[in-house]
């Protein structure tokens, strides 16, 4: 954890003296664990963590403001934790209104299939939200939040948009065989397009240990679904990787663009059909 906030601070940094006004870290920037067994046990409660308090000091420090992914303990304990994104305005402060826990669990059990395939249950650790957070104003607009498997979801970014929402985030930990089949574009851009909204994904990339490498690919979409900007992923799991320097993607969010397309392509939505979501 030391070293992701190490880095985290550092893309705090460059950014800032790029004159940005807020930061969009990735799902569980404070770690990725080999086993369930550790991702419980390095959990820490947000008010005390060492990474949390960290990057509150960064964002004062150079005025910016931060959204990043991390684990949190359930409260009570239950021997799960929380997926949670967390909002650092450029005063240091969290703002509590604007915490999300991630709603939807990625849960595969292929174990009856010949031969047997694998089993990953991510509510075998992890606590599902409850509730989907309004969208809260930023120095870029009004963002709604979400996080990875959400992406693969219409129904919350409908909502989010319904809300008043002008940007949808999505950081995640993206799978490689599923992010070069394509999902991981193809789903960022129809969200985008759904929404009429901004959709900033950034993304873990690279190896995190001997278990888990995620594709990367943090990309920026417009409400047209155009994609403005993108970085580095991983070609192969195969290939052995050295150390991969922190990358930042700096872009300007132009919310005229949104009120330009929701005009020109107004989506009325038949709720007297189906029900208002």
């Amino acid at each position: 954890m030391s070293n992701n906030l190490a880095q985290c601070q550092t893309l705090v940094k460059k950014a800032a003296e790029a004159g940005a006004k807020a930061l969009f870290l990735p799902e569980a920037s404070d770690y990725i664990a080999s086993s369930p067994d550790e991702t419980l046990s390095l959990a820490q409660p947000v008010a005390r963590s060492p990474f949390v308090l960290g990057l509150q000091d960064a964002a004062k420090k150079h005025n910016i403001s931060i959204n990043v992914g991390l684990h949190e303990p359930t409260s009570p304990p239950s021997g799960c934790i929380l997926n949670t994104l967390l909002w650092i305005d450029q005063s240091g402060d969290l703002l509590e209104s604007t915490r999300y826990t991630k709603l939807h669990l990625f849960n595969l059990d292929l174990s009856d299939t010949v031969p047997p395939g694998p089993i990953m249950k991510e509510s075998n650790t992890t606590q599902p939200g409850t509730s989907i957070m309004p969208p809260y104003e930023s120095p870029v607009g009004r963002v709604g939040s979400q996080i990875c498997f959400d992406l693969r979801f219409p129904e919350p970014a409908i909502r989010l948009r319904r809300l008043g929402a002008q940007i949808l985030v999505y950081p995640s930990a993206f799978t490689v065989p599923t992010g070069k089949m394509g999902h991981w574009e193809t789903l960022l851009k129809a969200q985008a397009i759904i929404s009429q909204c901004w959709v900033i994904a950034a993304a873990q990339c690279g190896r995190h240990n001997d278990k888990r490498v995620s594709y990367g690919d943090s990309m920026v979409v417009t409400p047209r679904g155009e994609i403005v900007g993108r970085l580095g992923r991983v070609e192969s799991t195969e290939e052995k990787e050295g150390v991969r320097e922190p990358e930042l993607l700096l872009f300007d969010v132009d919310l005229g663009v949104v009120e330009t397309v929701r005009k020109n392509i107004p989506l009325e939505r038949r709720t007297d059909v189906y029900p208002e979501i």
